[in-house]
């Protein structure tokens, strides 16, 4: 009998590890699915960001010196991360709701591999993000928006958005399954969102005080606003680059580790 359920577990093991990929695309099927059902959270999320740069550009951009001639291309960096950390609390909303309903008890029960329906979510996030950035950026060409960027170099932020996305999404995944309250699930964005204000995102630096200039220097919005802004129009990227990743990749692992761990407690 017991060489019998180990067999069963083996099987069962082996099924879940072949089908892992098309256990996923389902997963990513049905979070897509209630993104295109309810387009309001896309809206809402790319209208705040073009909000903010419309009122920048047409009210502020006047007033503030960053020594180009085009301040909406000085300010679209910013702008997209700003857009991409309003995008990822609908992340922690989809999945509070769905451990609220008991659905991860439910796909626990399946044949299926467990951490699909975390990446489900974390794969429409990407998708969900994408929309919006792309909207922004058509909006942005309206306003006067222009690039020199050659493909490596719009492939090279394109890789860049994608990554800081991924991280923030598993930043996201964790008060998804911890918190107790639907407000505790989203509210942790707040802070991600106003944190390019304080960046060289709207301001170069140089024009902080002191303490504000060394934090606003020393925070991932600064190198991977400066290295898109860089790719963008063709300066140099020099070393923030590899700041900029290593601050994507670390918040990354960080929050992958400690939301698989939420996770298991949770299971």
């Amino acid at each position: 009998m017991e060489t019998i359920q180990t067999r069963q577990r083996n099987d069962s093991g082996a099924r879940i590890q072949n089908y892992f990929f098309s256990d996923m695309s389902v997963m990513l099927g049905r979070s897509m699915r209630h993104i295109f059902r309810s387009m309001d959270t896309i809206i809402t999320v790319t209208l705040m960001p073009i909000a903010f740069m419309l009122l920048f550009v047409y009210v502020f951009g006047g007033a503030i010196q960053t020594g180009t001639a085009n301040y909406v291309n000085y300010l679209l960096p910013g702008i997209l991360l700003m857009a991409i950390a309003s995008g990822i609390s609908y992340t922690a909303y989809r999945l509070f709701t769905d451990v609220q309903k008991g659905i991860i008890e439910r796909f626990r029960s399946m044949p299926i591999a467990p951490s699909t329906m975390l990446w489900g979510h974390v794969l429409t996030s990407l998708v969900s993000n994408a929309i919006s950035v792309v909207v922004i950026i058509l909006v942005a060409l309206i306003m006067g928006f222009r690039s020199s960027a050659g493909i490596l170099s719009w492939l090279t932020v394109i890789g860049i958005l994608a990554l800081f996305t991924l991280a923030l999404t598993w930043v996201a995944v964790i008060p998804g399954l911890t918190a107790k309250t639907i407000d505790g699930a989203s509210a942790f964005s707040y802070p991600i969102i106003f944190l390019p204000f304080i960046s060289s995102a709207f301001v170069p630096t140089k024009s902080m005080p002191l303490v504000v200039r060394v934090f606003a220097e020393n925070q991932p919005v600064t190198a991977i606003v400066n290295t898109i802004r860089a790719l963008l129009y063709g300066q140099p990227v020099s070393q923030e680059i590899w700041v900029a990743l290593a601050w994507c990749v670390g918040i990354l692992l960080v929050a992958y580790f400690f939301a698989m761990r939420a996770y298991k407690k949770r299971v």
